[in-house]
């Protein structure tokens, strides 16, 4: 009870005790806002027309929502999924590490290491990932073979048709996580970046070595800021990953888009495809919020 005899935590728009202490604001003023009447007629136009948006979708018997829900756990469906969702864990993991590697060398002093980390970051942010994605799988046309040995003629460690390695799975996944590599490059930099530099300075004088410093002060510190981007990152490759679609591979979207080749349902197959894509996208949402209260939470408490 508040000293004006009131439940603080039944009034709208107010925060529990133990809510604001676990943020920090337990000593900050209470601001309440004032309920106008323009509000109160947005939130009522809103209803209004979320509630015809909804009656449209039911009645209109073109969306064939009996349909919807005979294929929505179909196998070819479901496998699609976890190929899709496989593939986001995946390209993201190789990503990630890319990231911190390219963004190192991107701030590195010394121009060997920099300007291949420029030159990659300028190749795979300025072409289009579709256009990626179909170079890798005709690479073969490129280079038919492949061999691998040690220099100047001597014994050949492997060699083999590239056409047998760059297979849709492969070609899938070196676009994504290549592509994905340079973006993440940048997050880590900024994050890095955001780290004060007499942290390293600090590091360095306990007799660290830059290695050490980068490892055990800095990413540590950077991960406040790097992680929002990343979780963002993270569900954009989910929806991304139906440009592999194109080169054949059976995700989520290939799958629907095989079931209405054969049955001509098009629009129930894709209607199929995003609900599982909203369902997806929801939850990795909810993991992104709840990692961003505890590194948020961690940050406060150190605080």
């Amino acid at each position: 009870m508040s000293d004006n005899g009131f439940d603080e935590t039944t009034r709208p728009g107010v925060l529990s005790r133990a809510a604001r202490t676990a943020t920090g604001q337990d000593d900050a003023p209470m601001v309440i806002p004032a309920q106008r009447m323009t509000d109160r007629i947005g939130m009522a136009l809103m209803c209004i027309v979320g509630l015809g948006i909804v009656a449209e979708l039911i009645r209109n018997p073109n969306f064939e929502w009996g349909v919807v829900f005979s294929y929505l756990f179909e196998p070819a469906v479901l496998w699609g999924m976890g190929l899709t969702l496989w593939l986001t864990i995946a390209s993201m993991a190789i990503g990630l590490v890319l990231g911190v590697i390219f963004a190192v060398m991107r701030m590195s002093a010394r121009t060997w290491l920099r300007v291949p980390a420029l030159l990659y970051l300028w190749l795979f942010r300025g072409t289009p990932l579709l256009v990626q994605l179909i170079f890798w799988y005709n690479l073969a046309f490129l280079y038919p073979d492949l061999r691998i040995g040690l220099p100047f003629g001597g014994a050949t460690l492997y060699e083999g048709s590239v056409n047998d390695l760059i297979t849709p799975y492969s070609a899938a996944l070196l676009g994504l996580a290549l592509n994905e590599g340079a973006y993440m490059a940048e997050i880590v930099r900024s994050g890095i970046m955001s780290v004060d530099h007499g942290q390293q300075d600090a590091g360095r004088a306990l007799g660290m070595t830059r290695r050490k410093v980068l490892l055990r002060v800095v990413l540590p510190q950077a991960l406040r800021i790097i992680i929002p981007p990343t979780g963002n990152q993270t569900i954009g490759m989910l929806k991304t990953t139906s440009l592999v679609s194109v080169i054949a591979l059976y995700d989520l979207l290939y799958a629907v888009q095989t079931i209405a080749s054969r049955t001509f349902q098009t629009i129930p197959m894709l209607i199929v495809a995003s609900l599982w894509y909203l369902v997806l996208t929801s939850i990795l949402s909810v993991i992104q919020s709840r990692i961003e209260a505890h590194f948020n939470a961690k940050s406060s408490g150190a605080h």
